[in-house]
């Protein structure tokens, strides 16, 4: 007769049959006060980050558009004002479209650590080989800042990640973590 500990160890939901998730561990599985805490967290780093792509891009705006005559800057703004309102709703419509794709789809949770390791892997320079394209771009610059604002409010305002989505699934597919 088996052991009360192996028989709740074999049991589906119990912490050694629940997959750990990148950035959630294990506390997606009962979405308590330590999960919510993880995603406080994230939200709070990207509020702060959003901030600073904020205000370095407007920084760099200003810098560069100071040199115009006053009537072309002032058109200018407006227009850049009126683009960086639909980046920042383009960004939020795109994310929530790439979100609703990946429920459909959504990862095992041996594939959402593969995709964090990648993402860990890349060279850090990387992100930054077209610095000198930065250049180009400043009098956009706000307007793209906008989009990543709006990806990113909308990355974080969902109400399940699709790795939490795949781990269930994948749980109801191998209820023993085979």
């Amino acid at each position: 007769m088996a052991s009360r500990a192996s028989s709740e160890a074999s049991a589906p939901g119990t912490p050694a049959q629940i997959p750990a998730l990148p950035k959630l561990g294990r506390t997606w599985y009962e979405r308590g006060a330590l999960y919510w805490l993880c995603r406080v967290r994230t939200t709070v780093f990207l509020i702060v980050l959003m901030g600073v792509v904020s205000v370095f891009a407007i920084g760099l705006y200003r810098g560069f558009t100071s040199e115009w005559s006053p009537t072309v800057r002032t058109v200018w703004n407006w227009a850049t004002v009126v683009a960086s309102c639909g980046a920042l709703v383009w960004g939020w419509w795109t994310q929530r479209g790439e979100h609703r794709k990946a429920l459909l789809d959504p990862p095992t949770p041996a594939q959402a650590v593969q995709s964090k390791r990648d993402h860990n892997r890349q060279a850090p320079g990387r992100a930054f080989a077209g610095r000198w394209m930065i250049l180009l771009l400043v009098p956009v610059l706000p307007a793209l800042a906008a989009y990543l604002v709006g990806w990113l409010a909308s990355w974080t305002t969902v109400r399940e990640y699709p790795s939490e989505v795949g781990a269930r699934r994948w749980m109801q597919e191998h209820p023993t973590g085979t």
